[in-house]
């Protein structure tokens, strides 16, 4: 690497795999394959310090690359995980049909440059470590919800063996719970937050716990943003002189299933919301449309809440 190379901008994309990280610089088309291993990683990023770095962008796989992203994050590096999605169309849109791994690396990096993804905060390990648990506390859940469908099913000489893992799976459930809890006390500014969300009529532990590990911009962003961030602010989908249906698209899949769940329970025990609801039902809104409402309804309050650091209040209802 010359003097040029290392002050000229640069966008990297990586294209994650199991065993290897294909990475591509742009604009200057260097190319690089090493081991997805924390020490390899560790060695690649001080060759990175070298350049001047506008981004780094890697598809969200699951889990291979969070040992990129802790690395990168704890090096001050930008790095930026996106939607595998939104890489795939930019592709397309492009006319990049061909895909192998250094394709798909030079094509994120190229993404990176031309779209320029806004940089995220990274969650730290403990925020890390709440979200792993709750996605297992789901895991469990719809094992248990799978198994309580076959109770209803299976002949009655399968029900021992049924009800047996039943109980092993709430005791899974019930250990997961009470780890999530331990790690929230660790940290002053969840609890203070953990008692915020909790203190609004119909948002439990789970929905507060998911808000907390899966949308850390709570409190720092607009109404708008925020319902948009979620996925709960109603899209146009008007040409011309059509002016068809708005729907809602995109947002944080996993918060808004939360949100659905706990919105059944708020227009049953939260006096604002149950009226809301009641309100949009007599304006002839669907019961889905009119709790998709109250969703964003109650993001923004929490929202709210948050910014201004205050609990619920009965003037609220």
């Amino acid at each position: 690497m010359n003097n040029i190379e290392s002050q000229t901008s640069v966008n990297i994309g990586v294209d994650v795999g199991k065993a290897n990280l294909d990475i591509a610089l742009h604009p200057s088309g260097q190319f690089y394959t090493i081991p997805n291993s924390e020490a390899h990683i560790r060695r690649f990023i001080k060759i990175l310090k070298g350049y001047s770095i506008e981004r780094i962008v890697v598809e969200a796989t699951g889990r291979y690359e969070h040992a990129l992203v802790q690395a990168c994050d704890q090096a001050g590096l930008p790095i930026i995980v996106v939607n595998p999605t939104s890489v795939r169309r930019y592709a397309q849109a492009i006319g990049v049909l061909a895909k192998t791994d250094r394709i798909d690396a030079q094509v994120i990096a190229r993404y990176a440059a031309t779209l320029k993804p806004e940089l995220k905060p990274i969650p730290d390990k403990i925020s890390q470590k709440i979200k792993d648990l709750l996605v297992r506390r789901s895991q469990l859940l719809e094992m248990t919800t799978m198994e309580k469908n076959r109770l209803q099913i299976l002949p009655k000489t399968l029900h021992r063996s049924i009800k047996s893992l039943l109980k092993i799976l709430q005791t899974q459930i019930e250990t997961i719970t009470r780890q999530i809890e331990q790690e929230v006390a660790k940290v002053d500014h969840w609890r203070i937050k953990m008692e915020i969300l909790t203190s609004v009529p119909g948002v439990g532990k789970v929905l507060a716990y998911t808000l907390l590990s899966e949308l850390p911009e709570l409190g720092s962003l607009n109404r708008k943003e925020i319902a948009a961030l979620v996925g709960v602010a109603p899209i146009n989908r008007d040409s011309g002189k059509l002016n068809g249906k708005r729907r809602i698209r995109g947002g944080r899949h996993r918060i808004r299933t939360v949100m659905f769940m706990a919105m059944l329970s708020s227009i049953q025990c939260n006096p604002m919301f149950k009226r809301f609801y009641e309100h949009l039902k007599d304006q002839g809104k669907i019961p889905k449309v009119a709790i998709v409402a109250c969703m964003r309804k109650m993001i923004v309050v929490l929202n709210t809440m948050i910014k201004n650091q205050e609990p619920w209040r009965q003037q609220m209802t």
